[in-house]
């Protein structure tokens, strides 16, 4: 019997403080459990569902928040793997188009949309590195069709005029323009939102899920689990372990070497490029594979990024955006638009590190995003490297390697077409006619129950300006593992991306939270 089972909430995919405290008690009782997955962001979360899919006994823990490190700084891009095609990784880019088709058809089309990437044929943009990028262009066109992805769902690529460069993206520079490429790409609403909905799935299928919960003195077989919210700790022991720490995975297994590499982005008002309906794509200066992007987000904001600098040294919580790759940004970004953008119109700023495997020397950009399943001395497996649009081939691949190497009685991997709460092929979803779009756009076929929260003005914002709604609040805390305001704010919504906005935001947020 799972512990999900024992606590009675097996079959349900809702999380929340009373589920996490039933759960725990419940663990004191357990003997053992098939697999503990220590990391609660995507590949966690992933391989917790694979898991619990197959019928094995799986434990997730994680010591904050789902979703608090590397799995919600990301570009928010379900890539097909354009870029690596470009740098020679066929094979990581043959792996991304699939993954990003699986997500886009079966597990959470409710989540992802195709994006048009415009790449601006400005006098800047050579005719040499414009054939590059059309030729980068095709081959991701051929990668979607080797993926069978439908090309209604992803458009083949195609060259537009001016006038229509300018109506997709209204604050690109004029003078010189000679028109555009545009080509599609997936997009997310939201990354940690995609996290919740594979966690909560996988709670549905009977894996228990639970955050501030520390893992320590981790071998293969067993962890010392502290719940951080009271310090009573217990034993847990396991047939299988794996580390799905990302970043800190190294503080799991110190055998573990990673070399951290920092994205940074930043946070625009829409109305800074014109309220875009197309993702701005700028070739970096003397690069044939590197672009900066500004890309169409929620809550009417553009995400600007993306760099890629080393970052050596201890593991921060929030890492920071240095002002050289601030600078880095709008620099690149101004080289192709009408009026330049000043670090007065930044919002917001966020950076993630990628937990890349370190194979010595040469730049972060040049190391592999291949993810790697490894075996320590002591029996722990760990999963590192990779990327969030491929989670779903990590998880699987981790899971395939407990199975065999411990000798696990499991089922064939089902998450290839497993769908996630929310999505059109689950017997939960629900129509969500008359609800605002923007809730169902964060919630799919759940919009409905979402709008049902038992909450004061279910529809109403949380503030001006914020198309975030009060039913969404309540829903987070009583059925998508929130455990306070900050989880609400920064994890399952994005209002505290731009600290002004949160700080508006918070009176509702803790009067909902304080009403539950």
């Amino acid at each position: 019997m799972t512990p999900s089972a024992a606590s009675g909430f097996a079959g349900t995919s809702a999380l929340n403080a009373r589920r996490r405290a039933a759960e725990l008690a419940a663990l004191g009782d357990t003997r053992a459990v098939d697999l503990l997955v220590i990391g609660g962001g995507i590949t966690g979360a992933g391989i917790a569902l694979d898991a619990a899919s197959r019928g094995l006994r799986t434990v997730l823990v994680e010591s904050r928040d789902l979703a608090f490190g590397t799995s919600r700084w990301s570009s928010k891009l379900v890539h097909g793997g354009l870029r690596y095609l470009a740098s020679g990784r066929i094979g990581v880019a043959r792996e991304s188009a699939v993954e990003r088709g699986i997500l886009m058809t079966r597990t959470a089309p409710h989540l992802v949309r195709a994006l048009p990437q415009l790449v601006p044929l400005l006098p800047s943009v050579g005719r040499g590195q414009a054939a590059l990028v059309r030729a980068g262009f095709l081959a991701g066109d051929a990668l979607r069709a080797v993926a069978r992805t439908p090309a209604e769902l992803l458009p083949r690529v195609r060259r537009i005029g001016a006038a229509e460069t300018a109506r997709l993206v209204p604050a690109v520079r004029t003078a010189g323009l000679a028109g555009a490429l545009v080509a599609h790409d997936g997009q997310l609403v939201d990354d940690a939102r995609l996290v919740v909905a594979v966690a909560r799935t996988a709670a549905h299928h009977g894996a228990t899920v639970l955050t501030r919960v520390r893992a320590e003195q981790v071998t293969g077989v067993s962890s010392w689990l502290t719940d951080t919210l009271t310090g009573e700790s217990l034993t847990l022991t396991a047939r299988a372990v794996v580390n799905a720490a990302g970043v800190w995975a190294g503080e799991v297994d110190p055998g573990i070497r990673l070399r951290p590499s920092r994205g940074t982005h930043l946070v625009l008002d829409a109305a800074a490029l014109g309220h875009p309906r197309a993702a701005l794509t700028v070739p970096v200066p003397g690069s044939t594979s590197r672009f900066v992007f500004a890309l169409p987000q929620q809550l009417g904001r553009i995400a600007l990024g993306l760099t890629d600098e080393d970052a050596p040294g201890p593991i921060p919580d929030e890492p920071q955006p240095t002002e050289a790759e601030i600078g880095f940004l709008l620099d690149t970004v101004n080289t192709a638009l009408q009026t330049a953008l000043t670090r007065e119109d930044v919002r917001g700023a966020f950076a993630g590190l990628r937990p890349l495997i370190d194979t010595g020397g040469g730049a972060t950009a040049d190391l592999s995003r291949q993810h790697a399943v490894l075996e320590s001395a002591n029996g722990v497996i760990t999963v590192v490297g990779g990327k969030l649009t491929t989670y779903r081939q990590m998880a699987e691949d981790a899971v395939d390697r407990a199975v065999r190497t411990r000798g696990l009685s499991a089922g064939p991997c089902l998450t290839k077409r497993l769908p996630l709460v929310g999505a059109p092929g689950r017997s939960d979803s629900r129509p969500a006619d008359g609800l605002p779009a923007t809730l169902v756009a964060r919630h799919g076929g759940l919009s409905a129950e979402v709008a049902a929260a038992a909450v004061h003005r279910p529809l109403e914002t949380v503030a001006e300006g914020i198309d975030v709604t009060r039913a969404e609040i309540a829903y987070a805390l009583t059925h998508e593992g929130a455990l306070d305001a900050e989880d609400v704010l920064h994890r399952r919504t994005r209002i505290g991306l731009v600290p002004a906005d949160a700080d508006r935001a918070r009176p509702a947020v803790e009067e909902i939270a304080a009403e539950g």
